[in-house]
């Protein structure tokens, strides 16, 4: 048991538990100042403020002083392809000279060209470069990240793939959840044949992903130059007959009807939405699926932005999410995300901290026990350095103002 006192200001504080924040309501940012937290059991134990110190927490065995500094939920960063075998700088280098996303793939490059490298890389190796970069993360504040496969677009790649992320699982404190994303491309030996890559997800991938526990979700990316509606609603059947739900990346590159396959399906969160038109925000109002929009992706390619305040005035809930990758989001940083946040999509630094929260716990289906400082909720927190407000998080853009992260209880 251990207590952390003279908190500048205790952030995201919620009493009793809420799923997320939506609309209007996503600029409510409770919050407690010059207060305590404490943590027992690994869990968030209570929590006031240092004129109301309870007996209990007087008692703790260790104490941390947190004068002038203040305290957060750790981020959840909902979507992420942290494993993976190499940079790809030189397709950068492609996006300067001026070609798209889509002129790259179509060369070998994009997805492809990290399905390659991955599968000619060790589950050993994988493993290795990937726990680099969940303690990169850890050390911005991250405390729950969720992690696709994808680069292997074959069976034994794709269950190599998830293998690794589970032995993460095991081995770091960070919450993490896994994601099948089988079809993220079509593999080049299947170029022309894509319902037969279809069906070889459904007929043979699937079952082997749920056979050995290896995932808890299910994606496709339903898109312009990807996979088809009617093909994504194959996928998806298949998996949630096995017990998966799903997760879409959806409308990156076009109006792709992602968005409304995925509510159709109940999906936990659709992904990207640079397109979201009228027709996008009628379908997720009233559902129970997460707008999950990846700046990182969007500023990296030069795309256009997500409609986060036409969403939002029309009621929604709004999740942000790094897209850790090597082609179009080469960073995990979720300070640096809920900064572009405010300065490229406009939302106020209390919307931007329950996107980054709160609301993109719900989109890995954590916000239970995840995302806000909540009594029972586990004890994933954050003790910044001395800084001067809130909202100084989101303006002091590109350093690190984390000092000590807690996980599970545990000071990293």
């Amino acid at each position: 048991m251990f207590l952390i006192k003279n908190i500048k200001e205790l952030i995201q504080v919620e009493n009793e538990c809420i799923p997320y924040r939506a609309g209007v309501k996503m600029q409510e940012l409770n919050t407690l100042k010059k207060a305590w937290l404490l943590i027992k059991n690994n869990k968030i134990h209570d929590y006031g403020e240092m004129s109301n110190l309870s007996l209990e927490a007087q008692q703790a065995t260790e104490v941390i002083d947190a004068e002038g500094k203040m305290v957060f939920p750790c981020f959840c960063d909902s979507h992420t392809h942290i494993v993976y075998a190499n940079s790809r700088e030189i397709e950068y280098i492609d996006k300067i000279k001026g070609l798209s996303y889509e002129e790259i793939a179509k060369r070998g490059g994009g997805i492809l060209n990290s399905v390659q490298r991955l599968r000619n890389m060790s589950e050993d190796d994988l493993f290795e470069s990937a726990w680099e970069r969940l303690e990169e993360i850890k050390n911005y504040g991250t405390g729950a990240v969720e992690i696709k496969s994808g680069y292997g677009l074959d069976t034994q790649n794709e269950l190599k793939m998830l293998r690794v992320i589970r032995r993460l699982k095991e081995k770091s404190e960070l919450t993490i959840k896994a994601t099948f994303l089988g079809a993220h491309a079509v593999p080049a030996e299947y170029k022309g044949r894509q319902k037969e890559y279809v069906d070889l997800i459904i007929n043979e991938m699937i079952p082997m992903v749920v056979g050995e526990g290896l995932a808890d979700f299910i994606d496709v990316f339903c898109d312009k130059g990807f996979f088809t509606v009617e093909e994504t609603e194959r996928m998806l059947m298949e998996g949630m007959k096995y017990g998966l739900r799903p997760k879409i990346h959806a409308n990156e590159l076009d109006f792709s009807g992602g968005v409304q396959v995925g509510v159709k399906y109940n999906a936990l969160s659709v992904d990207h939405l640079e397109y979201v038109g009228d027709a996008e925000i009628s379908s997720l109002l009233h559902s129970e699926t997460m707008p999950t929009v990846l700046p990182g992706a969007a500023f990296f390619l030069g795309m256009v932005h997500s409609p986060v305040r036409k969403m939002m005035n029309a009621g929604l809930p709004i999740a942000m999410a790094s897209d850790f990758n090597p082609g179009s989001s080469p960073s995990g940083n979720m300070q640096l995300v809920l900064s572009m946040a405010c300065i490229q999509y406009h939302m106020l630094p209390e919307e931007a901290i329950n996107a980054t929260t709160l609301n993109s716990a719900y989109a890995m289906d954590c916000s239970d026990t995840l995302g806000s400082i909540t009594r029972g909720k586990i004890a994933n927190v954050f003790i910044t350095k001395k800084i001067p407000t809130y909202e100084y998080m989101p303006y002091s853009y590109g350093n690190n103002k984390v000092e000590r992260v807690i996980l599970n209880g545990k000071l990293q």
